[in-house]
């Protein structure tokens, strides 16, 4: 009764029962008991809930109105509100009051409080209205009031020059897209998320420290910020930042070799460098470089400096626990493509069937398979994609292997038997024929890369193409490829040898004759991958 009274909203929460109608009619005493006590208890819940409002003793749907204000990023809002104790917190934005996105939902400290959210995802000089949704118990929620946040302006000459086609009226997988780039002006933006027609929504300024810095690559966390591999002349190493570029954390390959050499570890780490893999447990594989001196190897008389690859298993207090190297486990002696780079890896993914990992090693024209075990394996390499490797292929010869790779991709949850493995084949001296001969010579056939989907079976180790767009031009470095919601594939065409000032990233059906959906291309610019997210926010589409 006192809720009732001091918080007439709160009786909504209760379904209206006769209980001594139901009782009396039916003389049902034991259950009606049970059910008094039942709803007695949800009544008192109810009102416990709303009695503690930010505004205590206030009616709750009269929340305190939240606040945005400015942050870092020109194009990033915090919007602040009070929220009741076990509620939750999404801000709703758009160009007008339909709004149309919104962030992920956070909750409420214990025992009620602020609940501050970066709001990302706007253009560049442009009003925006967002509003609150505080989110409580049995469904009930309260609305801020509409509040309206102005963009900050880009500089003409800071933006990537993007322009964005659709050549045929069948539908895109949604999303944004994060892009990493290379080169350019001095003061061009190298780290953004893209909307599908190509606007700046998000981006990362390295700052007069970092002009010359790039991301090497980055990725959305669960946490909501972004990881990135910074490689640069004053920094090379990792750095986690939140959406408005303020940094979390940071780890310098200074820091790592310190570290290495206090755990005892004969590692020294030359960068870090291509890829960045964080686990769920909180843990980080680095790639890094690694140099060693040889003498008289074959064909190189004397002293030769050769660069191979490491990976370093950093666990969450910045402590390396586990290393592995090529050098320990491949031939220096087999080098087909640009020795004494000997290796030159460029991504690594982690197989969830077994708790290994998945290197590309592109100056040897492998994908092996590490055992990693979760930090308890031997890093012995179980197996090798690509020419002389351990698979056969069984629909295909010498040049349907993949050659100068980069970035496998896992198509299913799969990751261990027989499954499928995607990856994008730039096609670096592709041998095209039984006797060795490569592609681009005067007699040979012209290179070319392309899109491709392997079956693999590790059990009889053979190896299938499932799917391939054989393009029509080379793309000599760089590249992505993923599977999108819709079934479509995308990929990064980086630097394509009929137009190498221009990166294409192409949409294309995951069908026989790949027909291209969407295209966005960079001009003046390398993206070294591009990469469709739902959006800016882990859980949410766009």
């Amino acid at each position: 009764l006192r809720c009732k009274l001091e918080f007439p909203s709160s009786v909504a929460l209760l379904p209206p029962v006769p209980f001594g109608e139901i009782c009396v009619k039916n003389r049902m005493w034991n259950v009606c008991v049970h059910v008094a006590v039942v709803f007695s208890a949800m009544a008192v819940a109810s009102c416990a809930l709303v009695s503690k409002d930010p505004s205590p003793g206030s009616d709750p749907g009269a929340l305190q109105p939240g606040t945005v204000s400015l942050t870092n990023n020109p194009l990033v809002a915090q919007y602040s509100i009070s929220a009741p104790p076990s509620s939750d917190v999404e801000i709703e934005f758009g160009p007008d009051k339909t709004y149309g996105q919104k962030t992920w939902l956070q909750p409420a400290p214990a025992g009620g409080g602020t609940v501050s959210i970066l709001v990302a995802g706007m253009r560049a000089a442009t009003t925006y209205h967002m509003r609150a949704r505080v989110r409580v118990a049995f469904g009930r929620e309260f609305v801020d009031s509409d509040h309206t946040f102005t963009t900050g302006a880009i500089a003409p000459g800071r933006l990537p020059q993007v322009t964005v086609t659709q050549p045929i009226s069948l539908a895109t997988s949604s999303g944004i897209e994060l892009v990493d780039l290379f080169a350019g002006g001095t003061d061009q933006l190298r780290a953004v998320a893209l909307d599908e027609a190509g606007n700046v929504i998000w981006y990362y300024d390295f700052g007069p420290a970092g002009a010359a810095d790039s991301p090497f690559p980055m990725k959305l966390l669960p946490n909501g910020h972004l990881l990135m591999n910074v490689f640069g002349p004053d920094f090379q190493g990792y750095r986690e930042i939140d959406l408005a570029g303020n940094t979390v954390q940071e780890y310098s390959v200074q820091t790592l070799n310190q570290k290495l050499a206090a755990s005892g570890f004969s590692l020294v780490a030359g960068g870090m460098h291509h890829d960045i893999l964080p686990l769920a447990n909180g843990h980080v594989i680095a790639l890094v470089y690694e140099s060693r001196t040889f003498t008289d190897l074959p064909g190189y008389p004397g002293q030769t400096q050769v660069q191979g690859d490491a990976l370093v298993d950093i666990d969450p207090q910045g402590n390396p626990v586990w290393t592995w190297s090529t050098f320990d486990h491949l031939d220096v002696n087999r080098h087909p493509m640009n020795f004494p780079d000997w290796t030159h890896s460029n991504a690594v993914i982690y197989s969830p069937d077994d708790g290994n990992l998945i290197l590309s090693s592109r100056h040897q024209h492998w994908v092996m398979k590490i055992l990693y075990r979760d930090g308890h394996g031997t890093g012995d390499i179980l197996w090798r994609l690509g020419p002389g490797g351990d698979f056969s292929l069984t629909n295909g010869g010498p040049s349907d292997w993949n050659y100068g790779q980069h970035y496998p991709f896992l198509m299913s949850p799969q990751s261990s038997g027989t499954f499928p493995l995607a990856l994008f084949d730039n096609g670096n001296d592709r041998v095209v024929d039984a006797n060795g001969n490569v592609c681009g010579g005067s007699t040979t056939p012209a290179c070319y890369s392309r899109p491709v989907v392997f079956e693999l079976d590790e059990f009889s180790k053979t190896a299938t193409i499932l799917w391939q767009d054989k393009l029509p031009v080379f793309s000599p470095c760089c590249g992505s490829i993923d599977l999108l919601p819709n079934g479509d594939m995308e990929f990064d065409i980086a630097s394509a040898s009929s137009s190498p000032q221009v990166t294409r990233v192409e949409e294309v059906t995951h069908t026989d004759n790949s027909q291209l959906v969407w295209q966005m291309n960079v001009t003046g610019q390398l993206a070294y991958r591009a990469t469709r997210l739902p959006s800016l926010y882990p859980g949410v589409q766009w």
